[in-house]
């Protein structure tokens, strides 16, 4: 099992350093659009939209393609500003697009739910309720991550934020792993995640902290080393809490994994769970530096 995990473990950190320095490169030579960066978003977004509604009760569980969809266009959307940037767009921000698209959805999710409603109670408003949080959590989530891209116009210091974002919150998933398998004693919560315990948060919160502050010596995203600790603390909690988040929607669905696509991990929902809490809290404190 640990030897499954390194290896993929390390082909997943190949992977997403790919990414990040690929569409870099493209930013330097006049192809700002980041298109690694929404492909693999937008491979998330499909791979997990069909993980994440297959895990919620058959009565209540939206539509899939609803789901997709929404969550797809709600990624779409952090493009459109640069592709084709409508008047004020400097000002304004992505936002008003998104929240137009996520008002879109919930319209939409209306019409669907009038459309195959058959007179039995009880189905259609869980079902309304699920589809915008299941299009909230892949679709509006991951938009934090993609507007980091754009926060600043260095291409290689806004790589390495997102390299924050990915590897803080992991490199506390890594450290939690081993101090929880080799030191772990007292259980952290044990109805959600029956293997996580304080001494792997422990280990965790310190590795996280020790990535962000070894990482923040390639670019001067923080104002030293204090900062750079502070920021791998903050973000890697919220990487715990997304991955407890994942851990809430999976056992309450009965089920272990979100999926058996990734060996040693589970599914993509598992690997991607941190970093969809993390990015949102990095983005607010790049946002406010």
């Amino acid at each position: 099992m640990i030897r499954t995990r390194l290896w993929v473990g390390t082909l997943l950190a190949l992977g997403a350093a790919g990414v990040l320095v690929g569409d870099s490169w493209l930013a330097r030579h006049g192809v700002p659009y980041f298109p690694f960066l929404a492909a693999f978003l937008v491979l998330a977004g499909v791979l997990g939209a069909r993980e994440l509604v297959r895990l919620l009760p058959h009565l209540s569980r939206p539509s899939e393609p609803l789901v997709t969809g929404g969550a797809l266009l709600l990624l779409a959307t952090n493009w459109y500003p640069a592709v084709r940037p409508p008047a004020g767009a400097e000002t304004a921000g992505p936002w008003p697009l998104l929240v137009a698209a996520f008002v879109g959805v919930l319209i939409a999710a209306f019409l669907l739910e009038m459309r195959r409603y058959t007179g039995a109670a009880g189905a259609a408003v869980p079902r309304l309720a699920l589809t915008l949080f299941a299009v909230a959590y892949l679709g509006l989530l991951p938009c934090f991550f993609a507007q980091i891209r754009w926060l600043v116009p260095d291409p290689d210091v806004s790589g390495l934020m997102l390299a924050l974002v990915v590897f803080v919150p992991k490199g506390n998933d890594i450290g939690a792993f081993f101090t929880g398998t080799f030191f772990g004693r007292h259980k952290m919560t044990p109805l959600l995640s029956p293997k996580k315990t304080w001494e792997g948060f422990a280990g965790g919160m310190a590795s996280g902290a020790a990535v962000a502050v070894g990482l923040s010596a390639l670019a001067p995203v923080f104002a030293g080393p204090l900062e750079a600790a502070a920021f791998g603390l903050v973000v890697g909690l919220a990487g715990v809490l997304g991955d407890l988040a994942e851990s809430l929607v999976k056992r309450d669905g009965q089920t272990k994994d979100a999926s058996k696509s990734i060996p040693g991990f589970g599914g993509v929902l598992d690997v991607v769970d941190s970093v969809l809490f993390a990015a949102p809290v990095a983005y607010l404190w790049f946002s406010w530096k």
